[in-house]
């Protein structure tokens, strides 16, 4: 009884203060443990939500490119560097083929941050660019300070964390996610860039944040 006592008070808890998950609306990521939260808009939560920090990088075609060139644009982000023998290239043909599937939409975009940025060069990630199909304008490889590239990678995007416990600074980044980020700079997903049924998912969920921006 005392068990089946606090069952139910779990529940009224949870349904007093728990936002339930709508299967329409994707939850936002506020930090490196990658928890799902889903936050209703009149949650003074909301207004503090986690976002992407400001930036400014050179991509392959020797552009500066920075926040503001993804104001009002859903984009998937990912870290890795051109020489890379292990998970790059599967990742890089998986984000070939979100760009596949909104090739044709000028609302959806693609951010790669080189991890060796003393090597890739803005000549190298043109190459490079050019290897895997990349549109361009639609997907930056971007090159930059390494200090720059590494500090938004892991304060921004949470990469190279393993269950909220980051590596030290001097370590080698290396991510195997795909990042989800919406209009305002939210993280709305995280994605294992190395797995086909990760790929799909986020495919559907970018058509699912589109909707979200039409209602």
């Amino acid at each position: 009884m005392p068990v089946i006592n606090l069952l139910i008070g779990f529940l009224m808890v949870c349904f007093s203060r728990c936002t339930i998950p709508n299967d329409n609306t994707l939850p936002f990521y506020v930090d490196a443990n990658f928890t799902p939260r889903w936050i209703s808009t009149d949650s003074k939560e909301y207004k503090k939500i986690h976002t992407i920090a400001p930036f400014t990088f050179i991509n392959q075609n020797g552009m500066t490119i920075d926040e503001t060139d993804f104001n009002d644009k859903i984009y998937v982000a990912d870290f890795f560097f051109t020489s890379c023998g292990g998970i790059c290239p599967k990742m890089t043909s998986n984000m070939a083929k979100i760009q596949e599937a909104f090739k044709g939409d000028d609302k959806v975009l693609f951010l790669s941050h080189s991890v060796t940025p003393e090597k890739d060069s803005v000549a190298v990630l043109r190459e490079y660019a050019r290897s895997v199909g990349a549109i361009s304008g639609k997907w930056h490889f971007v090159t930059g300070p390494k200090e720059a590239i590494y500090t938004i990678a892991r304060k921004s995007y949470f990469a190279d964390e393993d269950l909220g416990q980051p590596v030290n600074d001097s370590n080698f980044l290396h991510s195997k996610n795909l990042i989800l980020v919406d209009k305002k700079r939210r993280i709305r997903g995280v994605y294992k860039g190395t797995m086909p049924l990760d790929v799909k998912r986020l495919i559907a969920d970018i058509s699912i944040l589109k909707l979200e921006y039409q209602q």
